[in-house]
């Protein structure tokens, strides 16, 4: 009897403490899920690769708005933009595009197709050749 009781009260405080703590703490799942720039970069490239380069550009730009995680994201992302530019005649844009990616990684280079393009890889040759040599560690 004495231990039913026991259990009882136990029962009874454990529920008094579950139901007077405050709201559940973020665990973070929303961690495992793409974070919002990312899905728009990635919206941003499909509408690229189906030929809807209006809205390629405004979401690529929204995830760079957004705040891209990786450095490889933010590359891609004017990368395309780049792209898009260039192939609507706006090469002051795409210019501006390719050198923030450079400034970014002065090392970044187009794929051997992408370099080959007659629209884009001109373009990006003038940037990478206007770019200071890098630094020479001491």
């Amino acid at each position: 009897m004495r231990t039913r009781s026991l259990l009882i009260f136990m029962l009874a405080a454990f529920t008094a403490t579950a139901c007077s703590t405050g709201p559940v703490r973020d665990l973070g799942l929303d961690k495992l899920s793409p974070r919002k720039a990312e899905q728009e970069l990635s919206i941003g490239l499909k509408s690229y690769e189906d030929g809807n380069y209006q809205t390629a550009a405004k979401y690529l730009q929204n995830a760079l708005n957004l705040g891209l995680t990786f450095k490889k994201d933010q590359i891609n992302a004017h990368k395309y933009l780049a792209f898009v530019y260039c192939a609507s005649e706006r090469e002051k844009q795409c210019r501006d595009e390719f050198k923030k990616a450079l400034d970014i990684d002065p090392s970044f280079e187009l794929s051997t197709a992408e370099a080959g393009h007659p629209i884009w890889g001109p373009v990006f040759r003038g940037m990478k050749a206007e770019q200071p040599p890098p630094k020479k560690n001491k």
